[in-house]
Formats: structure tokens, C-alpha cells, sequence
């Protein structure tokens, strides 16, 4: 009779695994996390921290490059605002803090311009100079990395970009203070450029000077900038001489240079021209905020949270303007901004830009603008975009 074959015990195999299983739980378990941290130092902590942050970010940014090599058309996922989007979506919701979204936000924005600027580096036109608040809207929109271009007036930025000479151009629209922009609006009416994005940016005007208060016998700042800062200019330096010039990055190199002189400008003019604060946040309204348009070419794809901008001539008689309201109403769009301005031409009456939340290629854009279309003299859109949220 042949031996039976002997075989292990059942019940010492299933210890034994159990006894791994226990194990491995152990290792993991918060507790044993714990107990290993408090065997290191924070300072060794933090480095292995940031060792691994390190990898992440180059990881990210391997990623994105990935995406974007996949991509039908890699300029358009290269600043694909919807990418924008769900990234401050998601750090709105996931951060447990002690960080808040404003603050996680500040971080990967230079992150993104990284990926970005490895696509391609994009040339940009905006209003200057170096350090005014143009220059801020542009850095936060395109990075510090990419080759932005300070030109003397709005005009010059739209020729840049109407001649190729850059890629996009930037330039101030609206404030929330002083309303429109007439010398954005007015090259809408003369050069075939569109929308393609804006930038919201929180305008805060700092007093700068070399010298106490009680010493300024000057002020220097660009005309929008003394506007929104003149209730705390005649309450706190009614003595002063408010003198207007073409920047406020101009005011500062003049504050810092001239004896008496002070400037109404940014942080960061002052960080640039070495001049002390003053006054901070100067400004009448705390909610100040200035509307920066990005143009260009082309017409940005929907996000389902867009504005579209038009000009519009109606026939000028009495009605007109009533009767293209009420087509907004029929069809349910929120209008969100008006404004006119007399034509230049011998002919009476006025153009309108309009602004209203909706992208063109949704069906009740597209039904309202065919109605307008029909009483219209002229109609153009100038552009659909995505709304942006104001930056700090």
C-alpha cells in the first residue's frame, strides 16, 4: 500500500498568514504612523515632505505635457480655461485647511505657467509699463515666464496683435468705480479683433513716498487712479497737488525720485522702486476691481460659464433701444452690461456694446442675437469667453 503524502496542518498556514495580516495592519495604522513621526524631528519631517512635493509637481507637469502632446489641437489645451476651472473647483472643496483656496490658488498659478511656457511661449502686448496694474492682470493670466510686452497706449496693444506681432494683448475694460473704458471700446469699433478671455483683479492703490505725510506737497498717479482714491486724497491730503501722469508705474519713479513727491500705485511699484507705503488701500471703494480683456483672434469654446460681447446700431429713433431690451427679456438673458457712444461718422445716433452671460453657440444666444439681428443697422460679436472669479 502506497504512504500517504504528508501534508502541512491547515490551521498553522492560516495563523501564519493571519499573523502577516496583522502585521501589515500595524505597519499602516495611524497609530503606528504616529509613534513613527514622534521618532523623527519636524525639521526631518518637513524635508521629506517637500522631497516628495518636489516629485509631485515635476510629475504634474510631466502630465500635463502629456495631455497636451495627445490633444487635436495643442494650442487651445494649453490654456484650456475649463482645466482652470475644475482646479479651483477642486481646491475650494478639498482643502481641510489650515491653507484656504485664495492662498492654494497663489500656488498653482506659477505651477500651471510652468507646464505652459514648456508648450510654448506665448508674446503678449499690454498696456505698461512694467509693474502697473495691466502688467499685474497679464502676470496672473500668463506667468511671469512668458514674453509680455509693455506697449505705451490701449491702441498699440490692439495694432500688436491685429499686425501678429503677438499672440494676445491685454487691456483694461471696465472699472468697478469709474465704469467703461472708452479707449478699449472705442478700437472694438475699428479693428476686427475679438474677446478671447478677461481677468478680474482687486485694484488696491497704496500711497508711496521717500518722506512723511505732513511732507508731501505732490501726488502723482495716471487719471482712473486718482479718481478712485479721491475722497482719501482730500479728507487726509487736501493740501497736496494732484498731478496726473500716464502710469502709475511712472507716479512711483517720480515719488521716489523727486523730493516732496508721492505716488498713488501698487504693492509691488513700491517693492520695485524701493519706496515705503505710506498708506495702504487708499482706494474709496474696498470692492474695486478692474476688468481686463485678453484679445485676439478666435472665439473661446463654451465652459457653461460664459459672457459674449457685442456691438450693436440701431436705427435711431424713439423705441429703438426699448425694443432691443425687451428681445433680452423675451429670451431670458441676462444682460449684464451697457454702454454707448456716439457715432463718428456725419450720420446721428450711437453704437452699443453689450455684454450678457451665455456663450454664442447656445440656443438661446444664438435666437436672440438673430433677433436683434433683424432690427440691427450693424451688429458684430466681439466675442464669447469664460467668466473669470476676481483675483486678490
Amino acid at each position: 500500500m502506497a504512504k500517504k503524502k504528508a501534508t502541512r496542518p491547515v490551521k498553522k498556514k492560516v495563523a501564519k498568514k493571519a499573523s502577516s495580516k496583522k502585521t501589515a495592519a500595524a505597519k499602516k495604522s495611524p497609530v503606528a504612523k504616529q509613534a513613527s513621526a514622534k521618532k523623527t524631528t519636524p525639521d526631518q519631517r518637513l524635508t521629506a515632505i517637500d522631497k516628495e512635493l518636489v516629485d509631485l509637481l515635476n510629475r504634474r507637469v510631466e502630465v500635463f505635457l502629456e495631455k497636451v502632446a495627445q490633444a487635436e489641437s495643442p494650442r487651445k489645451a494649453v490654456f484650456d480655461v475649463q482645466d482652470d476651472i475644475k482646479l479651483w473647483s477642486l481646491l475650494e472643496s478639498s482643502s481641510k485647511g489650515p491653507m484656504d483656496a485664495e492662498e492654494l490658488k497663489a500656488i498653482f498659478r506659477p505651477l500651471l505657467n510652468a507646464g505652459r511656457q514648456r508648450v510654448r511661449n506665448d508674446r503678449v502686448a499690454y498696456l505698461g509699463p512694467a509693474y502697473s496694474f495691466t502688467h499685474l492682470a497679464a502676470i496672473n493670466r500668463f506667468g511671469e515666464s512668458a514674453d509680455l510686452v509693455p506697449v505705451s497706449t490701449i491702441a498699440t496693444v490692439f495694432e500688436e496683435v491685429n499686425r501678429g506681432h503677438v499672440d494676445f494683448g491685454l487691456v483694461p475694460i471696465e472699472n468697478s468705480t469709474d465704469g467703461r473704458i472708452v479707449d478699449t471700446l472705442d478700437m472694438f469699433t475699428r479693428l476686427p479683433l475679438r474677446i478671447c478671455g478677461e481677468v478680474q483683479l482687486h485694484v488696491h492703490h497704496n500711497l508711496l513716498a521717500r518722506c512723511d505725510r505732513s511732507e508731501i506737497t505732490e501726488i502723482y498717479s495716471k487719471p482712473q487712479a486718482l479718481s478712485q482714491c479721491r475722497d482719501w486724497l482730500a479728507k487726509n491730503l487736501s493740501h497736496a497737488r494732484l498731478i496726473e501722469v500716464t502710469s502709475t508705474s511712472t507716479a512711483a519713479q517720480l515719488a521716489r525720485d523727486k523730493p516732496g513727491a508721492a505716488a498713488v500705485a501698487s504693492q509691488q511699484a513700491a517693492s520695485q522702486y524701493g519706496i515705503q507705503i505710506v498708506a495702504d488701500c487708499i482706494e474709496d471703494n474696498r470692492n474695486n476691481i478692474t476688468r481686463f480683456a485678453i484679445i485676439g483672434d478666435a472665439i473661446a469654446d463654451a465652459t457653461g460659464h460664459d459672457r459674449t460681447a457685442i456691438l450693436l446700431q440701431i436705427p435711431h429713433q424713439p423705441g429703438s433701444l426699448s425694443d432691443a431690451l425687451q428681445i433680452f427679456k423675451r429670451c431670458k438673458v441676462n444682460l449684464t452690461w451697457i454702454e454707448s457712444f456716439p457715432l463718428r461718422s456725419p450720420e446721428v445716433g450711437y453704437l452699443f456694446f453689450l455684454d450678457f452671460e451665455g456663450h454664442v453657440s447656445d440656443a438661446k444666444i444664438k435666437k436672440t442675437l438673430k433677433e436683434l439681428e433683424k432690427m440691427a443697422d450693424r451688429l458684430e460679436i466681439l466675442g464669447s469667453y469664460p467668466r473669470s472669479e476676481p483675483l486678490n
